[in-house]
């Protein structure tokens, strides 16, 4: 069972349902708790620990009816058995002439088949050292016997590892790798001995139940090619846009980037939210530890190790929105939005000429009128780096201490203006560090109007952040670092 829940939790998330590992469990015990009798309860019972939203919950309920919905053969036609009762006899009268034996060697003498080669491919019994026969795919297709048709689908998938089936070109192989696990080969074989002996009518039935079970095993590969690769073009699309270029992103792709910015930030916010203690062992607290054993005269039974406390870093961020850089830093904006929750020390300001901060924006509007206003109000005009510092100075400088780390994003392009070094300087003289990020190349750093060389000596890192995964990699170091 915990097979399945895990293939069951793997389809979920390929629905974009978030399942920890702690719910993974929660749903175990779940199971443990209602059973597997009642469907309508198992489903609504696992959707109180696996689904948390409404979006969600919709998701959960259709992931469940189709994963756990198995109609490959309840439509299934008369079996081969059958088939073979409605002739006139005659079937009969050809087994009495080929030695009385019955149709798949069943009825007959036992030592007669032996002809018969198992599903598996084997012949009678079973050789030392070989892996197990499969079920008698002959007889179960002879006898039309669905429950125990499903259970050697459902075997066969499982051998077949069906759960890591990802492209629609890999169909057929799974069609006939399962087919062969059920017992292709033993079938064929005795398709062929049919029809040498003569026994073509039987050989034509079982054939036709062949290629009814091929189509019955490669409906089911597409279903669960269905349910394991849900949203697998939208994933593909988000891994290629998470690393273009940010400023050659379409218009048409805003609303997937828009999603990508949120899923990464919760990623990094699940990684980073709880405040950390790390205990370096090896460094061994000597006061602490002697005045905690003076009532043992001096054994020392308990031991304090010194540790380092890492606090959430404070963070302004200064991000030009003129023209040429507007499509980074809308990002970088989305970005913050999103982290607030794990960074709630962040002042975030925006310039093109005259700097102002946003941070109150940010907290009473939603993320997308607040980028509205961000640009109508900051963006659009001719970007001055010398003013945006001044204001900088004027509204925040005062506030930057040991802790503060001071993020700027910008091509430090100033229009041949004086981008005012000696500002950042004092920034950088006051700030625990102060990050660059540059959505343009090192290679065009120094060249035109760029200010970098006289900006960067002032700045602990200067960097080169085009994509999303560059911001990701940054702001994740940002949240990280305790040094």
């Amino acid at each position: 069972m915990s097979e399945v829940l895990g293939d069951f939790i793997r389809a979920l998330r390929a629905a974009d349902i978030r399942v920890s590992t702690s719910e993974s469990i929660d749903a175990g015990n779940v199971i443990g708790l209602v059973g597997l009798d009642d469907r309508t309860t198992l489903r609504d019972a696992l959707s109180q620990v696996l689904a948390k939203s409404e979006d969600e919950k919709q998701a959960f309920t259709d992931t469940f009816d189709t994963y756990f919905s198995f109609e490959q053969f309840k439509k299934r036609p008369a079996s081969v058995e059958e088939a073979a009762n409605e002739n006139d006899g005659s079937e009969g009268q050809e087994s009495e002439e080929n030695g009385g034996e019955s149709e798949g060697g069943e009825g007959g003498d036992p030592s007669q088949s032996g002809s018969s080669s198992s599903p598996g491919g084997g012949s009678g019994g079973e050789r030392q050292g070989e892996r197990a026969p499969a079920p008698d795919l002959v007889s179960l297709l002879e006898r039309g016997d669905q429950a125990e048709l499903q259970m050697a689908l459902a075997e066969g998938a499982r051998q077949a590892q069906l759960n890591r089936i990802r492209l629609f070109t890999q169909r057929g192989m799974f069609t006939r790798r399962i087919m062969e696990i059920m017992g292709l080969d033993g079938l064929n074989d005795e398709i062929e001995r049919r029809e040498t002996a003569g026994n073509r009518e039987s050989a034509e039935r079982l054939a036709q139940a062949r290629e009814e079970l091929r189509g019955q095993v490669r409906d089911y590969v597409e279903k669960q090619l269905e349910i394991f690769t849900a949203n697998s073009g939208r994933k593909l699309r988000e891994e290629v846009l998470a690393q273009v270029r940010l400023s050659n992103v379409d218009r048409s792709d805003m609303r997937i980037m828009r999603d990508l910015v949120r899923k990464m930030a919760k990623r990094l916010i699940a990684l980073h939210s709880r405040r950390k203690k790390v205990a370096r062992r090896g460094t061994l607290d000597i006061r602490r530890t002697i005045r905690a054993n003076i009532e043992f005269d001096g054994l020392l039974f308990h031991t304090i190790w010194k540790k380092t406390k890492v606090d959430r870093p404070k963070v302004m961020a200064i991000c030009d929105v003129s023209g040429s850089v507007a499509q980074v830093s809308r990002f970088l904006l989305m970005f913050l939005y999103s982290l607030q929750e794990v960074l709630p020390n962040v002042r975030s300001f925006a310039f093109s000429g005259e700097l102002g901060e946003t941070t109150e924006l940010f907290e009473r509007e939603k993320l997308e009128q607040a980028l509205v206003e961000v640009l109508r109000d900051f963006g659009g005009g001719s970007t001055d780096y010398g003013r945006a510092f001044e204001d900088f100075q004027a509204l925040a400088l005062d506030d930057i201490d040991h802790r503060t780390t001071v993020l700027i994003l910008g091509d430090a392009r100033s229009n041949y203006g004086d981008p005012r070094s000696d500002i950042l300087k004092l920034v950088h003289a006051r700030a625990r560090r102060v990050i660059w990020l540059n959505p343009e190349g090192r290679s065009m750093w120094n060249s035109g109007d760029s200010e970098m060389r006289r900006l960067s000596p002032y700045c602990d890192k200067a960097v080169t952040c085009a994509s999303l995964k560059d911001l990701e990699r940054v702001v994740s170091e940002l949240l990280r670092s305790a040094v």
